[in-house]
């Protein structure tokens, strides 16, 4: 919204200074400014009202230690992230950017479902929560909007320079822009994939099937993935700021027709607006961390973790990066992969030999860690250390092919 203010400011009344609101690196820092005040100043209050409403954690005794502690926190507390996240995008970002509004739709969405999976929890009683199919279809649902806007919609699509870069004025290079279903591959000379590979024998109409269902996957898969990662304090919250940040960096080169070109990436325009949003995404999960850091003031619940898990798969989509996440989202994966593995190592031990047995101690795997008694600060500062290590290799893939 101030971007088209102070644009009208510039252009009718010539205020010095309104131009600067055009700089997407002035925008960004913005938004991360005001999603860390917003996050705690305004994260206290929150923390209050939910101790009021008696919006506490209900804690199954698993034997972990300091576990029981930690019942009566206060959880939902996604609602500020979420709020942290929508402000700073509403204000600073142009409104009129495809990508944008879908990350704003996506934020409601995905928020709506924790929502409801936390409310059912806390004031129904029902430690189930949502019932998983309902899950599902709410992600399905979004995977269907996501895919179906990036593979019609005609502002969605890269663009190729028919004739070497002006670097002096790119604007008037010339160009063509193209709907495609291509995307980038780490670590490939390459570097490039199109999901009609896929499915050869299909004539090119119909790839958008196979591309909505790929999408529709990858959001269920990383939304889950962050949902059983928030198991203990700052964990969460910190993986996802790690990964918020890269992607903000891949959204920036993204959208450059110049770095585009010298890194050998796709060109999409339009995408770097997409760091606005990144920006108010790290910001949210710092200014989270103020209270959710060991030992935790409040809990996230799954209104916070579906919606970082289900943004995170939607911004590697829009910005053409979503076969680095097994990579970027490393800590995500094998979290989930721990679960899978433990679940059906139990059922093929139970069935061979009449007694079910663990592959793990406890399942997700910071649990596993838990049950060795390692502190659970300890813990989450380690697992950063591997994101942050995960982030600086994803971004080396810009080089490394």
């Amino acid at each position: 919204m101030l971007y088209y203010l102070f644009d009208y400011l510039e252009r009718h009344f010539n205020l010095a200074g309104a131009g600067v609101f055009r700089y997407i690196s002035f925008r960004a820092g913005m938004a991360v400014i005001l999603s860390l005040v917003i996050g705690t100043v305004f994260g206290k209050r929150l923390i209050n009202l939910l101790r009021r409403l008696q919006v506490g954690e209900t804690i199954r005794d698993l034997g972990l230690d300091g576990q029981l502690q930690k019942k009566g926190t206060p959880t939902m507390g996604g609602l500020i992230m979420i709020a942290t996240i929508l402000v700073p995008t509403l204000l600073f970002a142009r409104l009129d950017n495809v990508y944008v509004i879908l990350l704003l739709v996506s934020t409601v969405w995905l928020g709506l479902i924790g929502f409801l999976d936390d409310y059912i929890k806390v004031f129904k009683k029902d430690k189930d929560g949502l019932q998983g199919i309902f899950k599902v279809i709410g992600q399905i649902g979004l995977g269907l909007i996501v895919g179906l806007t990036l593979y019609f919609h005609q502002n969605v699509v890269i663009r190729e320079f028919t004739a070497a870069i002006n670097y002096n004025r790119v604007d008037e290079t010339p160009f063509r822009d193209i709907k495609s279903t291509i995307t980038n591959v780490p670590f490939l000379k390459g570097n490039q994939f199109n999901y009609h590979d896929l499915v050869p024998f299909l004539p090119d109409e119909y790839t958008w099937i196979v591309y909505v269902l790929v999408v529709t996957f990858i959001i269920t898969a990383v939304s889950n993935g962050a949902n059983i990662t928030d198991g203990i304090d700052g964990l969460a919250a910190g993986t996802s700021a790690i990964i918020g940040m890269t992607l903000g960096l891949f959204a920036y080169v993204s959208g450059n027709a110049i770095f585009s070109n010298y890194l050998n990436i796709l060109y999409i325009p339009g995408s770097a607006e997409i760091v606005i949003f990144c920006a108010a995404f790290t910001g949210a999960c710092i200014g989270f961390l103020w209270y959710n850091a060991f030992p935790a003031q409040v809990f996230m619940g799954d209104t916070g973790s579906l919606t970082l898990g289900g943004l995170i798969a939607v911004l590697a989509l829009t910005v053409r990066k979503e076969l680095m996440l097994p990579l970027l989202c490393g800590i995500f994966l094998v979290e989930l992969v721990s679960v899978i593995v433990q679940v059906y190592y139990f059922k093929y031990t139970k069935k061979k030999y009449g007694e079910g047995r663990r592959f793990f101690k406890m399942s997700p795997l910071h649990h596993h860690y838990q049950k060795f008694h390692y502190h659970e600060a300890k813990i989450v500062t380690r697992f950063w250390i591997i994101g942050i290590i995960l982030a600086v290799l994803s971004l080396a893939t810009l080089k490394l092919r």
